[in-house]
């Protein structure tokens, strides 16, 4: 698992949300992606989910940081279910840091050979059915 190409791009997705490079994130996105910006609340397309991110990164004052836990990918007909653990850092009300360990779920499409774009992501996982 640690050498399938979806480990490296997840990984390439948390640096570019902690850094706050929502240009280069984009680019991990399907033109028709859907993002789980909260129970509840979806958009869809790369400039809604651009301008949510900016609006996430807003409200945690620019200090969210992310990373990955356990991974584990399963493939099927050109998709990929990926089942994770996201781990999100940022500070609460009193500038404590907060981390916050979610069992999220992520569906990728393959382009090629190791190129895999995002058309759904959920960082809240099975969380949303409760």
């Amino acid at each position: 698992m640690d050498r399938h190409p979806l480990r490296r791009i997840i990984k390439a997705c948390d640096q570019a949300i902690s850094e706050r490079n929502f240009d280069v994130l984009m680019n991990y996105y399907a033109d028709d992606a859907t993002l789980v910006i909260k129970p509840g609340m979806v958009v869809q397309g790369k400039e809604k989910i651009k301008q949510a991110f900016i609006a996430i990164a807003e409200h945690f004052h620019h200090q969210l940081t992310v990373e990955q836990g356990n991974i584990q990918v399963i493939e099927g007909g050109g998709d990929a279910l990926v089942i994770m653990e996201t781990v999100l850092h940022y500070p609460d009300s009193a500038g404590n840091t907060v981390t916050e360990s979610r069992r999220a779920t992520y569906v990728f499409r393959q382009y090629g050979a190791e190129n895999w774009l995002c058309t759904i992501d959920n960082s809240y996982g099975t969380a949303l059915l409760g």
